[in-house]
């Protein structure tokens, strides 16, 4: 059926509007699950210091989703200026070996710009972090790509904003690929040493389709 823009539903409309929809339209698209929040929460975690990893992992629901989420807030090792580190597991296996490649830009409130990048490397994302808990944090934004499919290699791209533990501004962003086609069924977030905080969701981006 064509959907109605409000004071143009004329009855010889024929064609579909992605404009502003009725109360009796809105209500139907929802029920067909083609309207809403583009956002699924699909899990949540807090991290208080007791574990040295966050791990999303057998929950992630990489074969309804082609483009997951993950929002960090107030991330944060135990040990002071520790790197944030990122990689996946295959089929449930985590992939620690030399094969990931990333590149980014760390940008400093005092003028220092520096690049970071690797074509060999065990991890998919990093950065150096903030200062120590209970410190000013890092909150960060991960989107990743074709975890699910196994014909594809899987992708991540990220920002992050934090004070380090010099207590100046940092920024960033970059991104990372793990180059080989596999099924991707989890996330883990580490660090060298120390155990982490913060609150880590993971969401799938839902598919709006309007017709």
């Amino acid at each position: 059926m064509p959907y109605g823009y409000l004071g143009q539903n004329q009855p010889n409309q024929t064609v579909s509007n992605s404009g502003v929809f009725s109360i009796t339209d809105v209500a139907e698209l929802q029920s067909q699950g083609k309207l809403g929040g583009s956002l699924e929460l699909i899990a949540e975690q807090t991290a208080s210091g007791t574990s040295a990893t966050v791990e999303f992992l057998d929950n992630m629901q990489e074969n309804i989703y082609d483009v997951h989420l993950l929002q960090i807030s107030g991330w944060q090792s135990s040990d002071n200026n520790r790197t944030f580190i990122l990689r996946l597991y295959e089929s449930g296996v985590l992939e620690s070996g030399s094969v990931y490649q990333y590149a980014y830009l760390d940008m400093e409130s005092t003028g220092t710009f520096t690049e970071m990048r690797s074509t060999a490397d065990t991890l998919m994302a990093r950065f150096d972090t903030a200062d120590s808990y209970p410190n000013p944090s890092a909150n960060i934004y991960l989107y990743f790509y074709n975890l699910g499919n196994s014909s594809k290699y899987s992708f991540c791209n990220f920002q992050y904003t934090l004070f380090n533990y010099l207590g100046n501004y940092r920024a960033g962003f970059g991104g990372g690929v793990l180059p080989q086609a596999s099924l991707v069924n989890g996330i883990q977030i580490s660090t060298q040493t120390g155990n982490l905080y913060g609150n880590y969701k993971l969401f799938g981006l839902k598919q709006i389709w309007v017709t």
